[in-house]
């Protein structure tokens, strides 16, 4: 029985591509499989290519696999753009609706079936999807109540005869396959373990880490791929007494965010490249005046509109230095859906602690792909509001006198206090200013407040800023950062099979970044292969940047897709 299995649906958008698939790995998450699913989708509403490969496993898994064992096509389409992954003696099931032509020069089992005809015997075309997916659970030896409390999750809402529709239609399809007598064994799945866990994307993670940090205020604006870390609060902020605001741009999203944060809320946003330029300003406001704001960059294919539904790492450099002037600022990385819910937890922390704007920086891989994910343990979260001044510090300013909101301090973290407490009033300002906030252009107070600022993260290595595997003793060390965490731990996998010695480094805090750590890695490696979904190695550079010492070799893809393991695997064997 095979211990993983890798599956792909495709058709165009809006046929239900993405329920099956969905489907299909909810159900198979519930029984104790490890899940990993990418969707390729076009940047429109309806028609285009698309589809949704799913990675099956009884481990974890977080990446997809370099091949196919089982494709189902809804149209000619997908069996021309990914009839090439299937392995030898994979399966191709093709819906016989549109006169499938089986791909040259392959050895594949193919068949042709009629997926929307058994629909439409059942009860509708629209279920076509469930058939494909009765299909499926056939040929993997799963029996069809596999699926149904995803099913009635799903359609109990609509009626029990709609659940009773549907699940008629999955077992006609896997009968149908039954019918033909074919051997197919060898593609059956082993067992699960049974063991209950999350199934969810990044985004998914990263709106759960939001509410757990205590976030109850969300303005944003809509953009691929961040939407739907928007859309899960709008379910669920409510339900804690928060609310999210749809603003006009990512501009007035920023704004409010610094408005709600400086009234004592805990506040986030969400965007992509494309609105964090418009958000540069805002960040810098929230910089100067030193209000703790969170955003969420989803990268995304640029530059300007460029690809948005599809995959890139490039916004590193805008979230370091994309504001003018100098401020500094707190940007983190996560590698997981699992990561992306812990570290929105510490990045609040973060942001309160050292009164700054924080850039959750994640990646439309990690943003979109759906992960096995542990439970969370809620018993690991704390939160820190950092130095917020008492009711009674703020009433000990002397009558008459502005409260110090920016006092030079040893650590050069000022108290906040929040509006309405007696003895806290002070300006706010924009410009440069003095400890109670009033506009200067005094030279010596200019120095001294630009150096307080900056002197915040100096010298600071943030906890769980980076993470390593592999041997103790490598030769090659491989340095990632975001979704490429699981693709370089599999290419490790396949160079430690091969007799090769690897280390895997990888980057969580960008800034601040950890300088005494990573060159500490660095010094031991004879080589230093930089991993990333970028066209100029903006990890690479910043590695110089802060003056990181080693000869790298970049190892980069710009075409809008992930690495696949093979790539990362073959490209570092052949360093040694």
């Amino acid at each position: 029985m095979l211990e993983q299995l890798s599956w792909k649906v495709g058709g165009q958008q809006g046929e239900g591509i993405d329920s099956t698939g969905t489907i299909l790995a909810t159900s198979l998450n519930r029984h104790g499989y490890f899940i990993y699913g990418y969707r390729h989708f076009s940047s429109r509403i309806k028609g285009g290519h698309t589809n949704y490969k799913i990675r099956i496993a009884t481990k974890e898994r977080l990446a997809n696999a370099d091949y196919l064992d089982i494709l189902i096509a809804f149209d000619q389409e997908t069996i021309d753009f990914n009839a090439h992954e299937l392995r030898e003696n994979g399966v191709l099931i093709a819906d016989s609706k549109f006169n499938p032509v089986a791909p040259e020069g392959q050895k594949i089992r193919f068949f042709s079936v009629p997926l929307s005809k058994i629909a439409e015997e059942n009860g509708s075309a629209i279920m076509r999807n469930m058939v494909a997916v009765g299909a499926t659970a056939e040929v993997l030896g799963l029996t069809p109540e596999t699926f149904l409390s995803v099913l009635n999750d799903r359609f109990l809402r609509k009626g029990e005869q709609v659940v009773q529709n549907n699940m008629n239609a999955l077992k006609a399809g896997a009968q149908y396959i039954k019918d033909q007598g074919l051997d197919l064994s060898d593609l059956a799945l082993a067992p699960g373990d049974g063991k209950e866990r999350l199934y969810l994307t990044g985004n998914d993670a990263c709106g759960m880490g939001a509410l757990a940090a205590g976030t109850r205020v969300m303005p944003a604006y809509p953009i691929t791929p961040a939407s739907d870390i928007m859309e899960y609060l709008i379910k669920y902020l409510p339900k804690f007494g928060g609310h999210v605001l749809q603003t006009e741009d990512e501009i007035a999203a920023a704004t409010m965010s610094i408005g709600a944060s400086f009234g004592g809320a805990r506040v986030c946003t969400s965007t992509s490249g494309p609105g964090l330029s418009l958000m540069m300003e805002a960040i810098g406001l929230s910089g100067i005046t030193e209000t703790p704001i969170v955003i969420f960059d989803t990268q995304r294919g640029g530059p300007s509109t460029g690809m948005p539904t599809k995959h890139e790492q490039s916004d590193m450099y805008a979230a370091l230095w994309g504001t003018h002037g100098e401020i500094p600022k707190i940007v983190v990385a996560p590698a997981t859906a699992e990561e992306c819910f812990y570290m929105t937890v510490e990045a609040f922390n973060h942001a309160d602690k050292y009164q700054v704007p924080t850039i959750i920086l994640t990646d439309l891989a990690l943003s979109m792909a759906d992960q096995t994910v542990e439970p969370f343990d809620y018993s690991r979260i704390s939160i820190d509001r950092g130095n917020v001044a008492t009711a009674e510090q703020a009433a000990a300013t002397p009558e008459g006198e502005l409260f110090k909101r920016y006092q030079f301090t040893e650590d050069g973290i000022s108290p906040r206090v929040f509006p309405g407490v007696k003895g806290g009033i002070h300006h706010v300002t924009g410009v440069e200013h003095t400890e109670v906030g009033r506009p200067t252009e005094d030279t010596g107070i200019r120095n001294k407040m630009m150096d307080k600022r900056l002197g915040k993260l100096e010298g600071v290595e943030l906890p769980n800023s980076f993470s390593f595997s592999g041997d103790e003793d490598y030769e090659l060390l491989i340095v990632g950062v975001g979704s490429t965490s699981g693709l370089i731990d599999e290419a490790l996998e396949r160079l430690h099979a091969e007799g090769k010695k690897v280390g895997h480094l990888h980057i969580k805090a960008l800034s601040p970044f950890p300088i005494k750590s990573v060159q500490s890695f660095v010094d031991r490696a004879k080589k230093v292969l930089v991993v990333e979904n970028n066209a100029t190695g903006q990890l690479k550079n910043i590695m110089r940047f802060n003056g990181i010492k080693g000869e790298f070799i970049s190892q980069v893809k710009y075409d809008g897709n992930p690495y696949i393991p093979s790539e990362i695997h073959t490209f570092a064997k052949e360093l040694f």
